[in-house]
């Protein structure tokens, strides 16, 4: 831990107090029961949320800026599972603790709710059960999703993760990554000298243009598609 967590005792208590709050059914699904029952949480750049193999006591749901979650393999090497964005839930986990550790890419906001006072308000709220299970489904289609773009060539990868990215944002034609090129290079297993020849390429080939290293217009999004489906 780097003192930052959310999950030091001190804040964990108030969470406690937090998830205690009585939520009236009809709120609006899981994201209601978030916004209502939430802790807020101020995260400066690299701030960690939470450590790999921690308890998943609480689901968290980005409110500004992003949260990046990572694992360190033995090797030393840092591999990128996900990107968490403004009005992602993210925390759920299958055994009880965390696959992945989670820090802040730039700074963020984000709200915390106890794992509990969900699953209690779940039993009595269809909503959030159904949500639960979405949240869940979504998850898993990811991980299938992530592991088929993993074997795909260089060009396939990078021009997959830009249409992605275009389409959480709900972008028309301009994606700003918060995220630098070493991000995106441990998250679709590349290096960012890689990464860096590929937007080239991409830009010589008039599909997008790189108006600076963090603002990337999508000039073609039909050649972007055709690319990788």
């Amino acid at each position: 831990m780097n003192g930052v967590a959310v999950q030091n005792s001190s804040f964990r208590r108030a969470l406690d107090r937090a998830g205690a709050k009585n939520v009236s059914v009809g709120s609006d699904g899981l994201a209601g029961a978030i916004e209502l029952t939430g802790t807020r949480k101020w995260l400066t750049q690299n701030a960690e949320v939470y450590g790999e193999e921690e308890p998943a006591d609480y689901f968290y749901k980005v409110v500004s800026g992003v949260v990046r979650a990572y694992k360190l393999v033995i090797d030393g090497r840092r591999l990128v599972g996900a990107f968490h964005l403004p009005g992602d839930i993210f925390g759920l986990e299958a055994n009880g603790r965390h696959l992945f550790s989670t820090d802040a890419v730039v700074d963020a906001e984000i709200l915390v709710v106890s794992r509990d006072a969900v699953m209690s308000l779940a039993e009595r709220d269809n909503d959030v059960a159904r949500d639960l299970w979405a949240l869940t489904a979504g998850e898993l289609q990811r991980a299938q999703s992530r592991m088929l773009l993993l074997n795909r060539r260089a060009p396939e990868r990078v021009a997959s993760f830009l249409l992605e990215m275009a389409e959480r944002i709900e972008s028309n034609n301009e994606v700003h990554l918060a995220m630098s090129r070493q991000d995106v290079a441990d998250y679709l297993g590349l290096t960012s000298e890689t990464i860096s020849r590929m937007l080239t390429q991409l830009e010589n080939a008039s599909a997008i243009a790189l108006t600076n290293c963090r603002r990337i217009v999508l000039r073609d999004r039909p050649r972007l598609k055709r690319m990788v489906s």
